[in-house]
């Protein structure tokens, strides 16, 4: 007997019927395809960074390469490959007394301004241009220590040809700039340039024209006189740096108006024995001051013309103070204040006396 299936037909809402889509089948990684992307991807941004720092690396070699060759690199250079005889130096012989300072300022702080040099020709080291006092403050060290530090000085090498012309004006420039040369040694290097081959000054007007550019017109007459009076005594003076600008030029100016003292003077000089700076100085002063030079030097200088003041006569005011150093004598006069105190002067460095003359001066009005 056969059983007959009954059908239904039942009515469905068409927004009841539920319609599926099929599942999309995920993909996932395995662990160790994710180690091997991760791997290549750290690769890749290694291999970019380190492009970059090559990349970087080369401009500053190339950047580094351009900077020595323009001299701008500071660079370690044996002593003993270091020359000073290409340029005749504007430092005049004789014993520097601040060199001391310069020795003692180095050993503790160190070199701030390296020296310049110029490769010599044949290759055989260099040839100095700047910087000679600092030059010997190092092999002052080196000999005193014999420490290996102070057997390198830190330099900076010009590039190019040497002009001698051009680097006897750098060397004279630095030392005029920070007022460190006296009038005679000014004149000193410009003696120097006018006799060294390599330039093109005739004379020494030229030379000075040339070394002193910036100068004004005055100061270059002053380095003239002090030229002329090197040319006529500089070899019987002992202490030609500590002349003052107006005794060099009043000595000039005496010897071309009475060139019959030059003989006495090289005499006085070359006999006189234990030659301080003062007595020195005092000799050219007396020799500046009096109207007629015989063969004995006067021990005082004359008095003074006495007269109404403002009139162009000379007067004098003499008085005591004291002071931390003693008992101090004042002198003052026309163009003239003489101190005298029982100190030694001399044995003051240059610019602290420099500077206090100049205070003195300046707070007079």
């Amino acid at each position: 007997m056969t059983r007959k299936r009954r059908m239904f037909d039942i009515d469905m809402p068409e927004e009841a019927v539920a319609t599926q889509e099929p599942a999309t089948t995920s993909h996932r990684r395995g662990p160790m395809a994710s180690a091997i992307v991760e791997n290549a991807e750290a690769l890749k941004a290694r291999k970019t960074a380190a492009e970059a720092i090559r990349e970087e690396n080369d401009a500053l070699a190339h950047e580094f390469v351009a900077l020595r060759k323009a001299g701008h690199v500071v660079q370690a250079v044996p002593l003993d490959e270091v020359h000073t005889y290409m340029l005749v130096r504007d430092r005049m012989p004789g014993e520097d007394e601040e060199l001391d300072e310069l020795v003692t300022s180095i050993r503790e702080l160190g070199l701030s301004n390296p020296i310049r040099l110029l490769p010599r020709p044949d290759g055989t080291g260099y040839e100095l241009v700047q910087g000679y006092r600092r030059l010997r403050a190092y092999r002052q060290l080196l000999e005193e220590t014999e420490e290996e530090a102070w057997a390198f000085i830190p330099a900076l090498i010009m590039p190019g040809e040497a002009d001698i012309a051009g680097l006897y004006r750098r060397m004279v420039d630095e030392n005029v700039i920070r007022k460190d040369l006296s009038f005679a040694e000014m004149a000193h290097a410009a003696q120097n340039y006018a006799a060294d081959p390599g330039t093109e000054a005739e004379n020494l007007s030229e030379a000075v024209a040339a070394l002193f550019q910036s100068a004004p017109y005055s100061k270059r007459s002053y380095i003239r006189s002090f030229a002329y009076l090197l040319d006529m005594i500089g070899e019987a003076l002992s202490y030609p740096t500590e002349i003052p600008r107006a005794l060099g030029v009043a000595m000039a100016r005496a010897i071309k108006e009475r060139p019959e003292i030059v003989g006495n003077i090289k005499e006085k000089l070359n006999g006189w024995e234990n030659l301080s700076i003062k007595d020195e100085l005092d000799m050219l002063r007396r020799y500046t001051l009096t109207d007629e030079v015989d063969e004995a030097i006067p021990d005082a200088v004359p008095k003074p013309k006495t007269g109404k003041p403002g009139q162009g006569t000379r007067t004098k005011t003499t008085f005591h103070i004291r002071s931390s150093a003693g008992q101090v004598k004042c002198t003052a006069a026309v163009g003239r204040l003489e101190i005298k105190v029982d100190r030694d002067f001399s044995s003051i460095n240059r610019a602290r006396l420099e500077r206090a003359i100049a205070s003195l001066v300046d707070g007079l009005g």
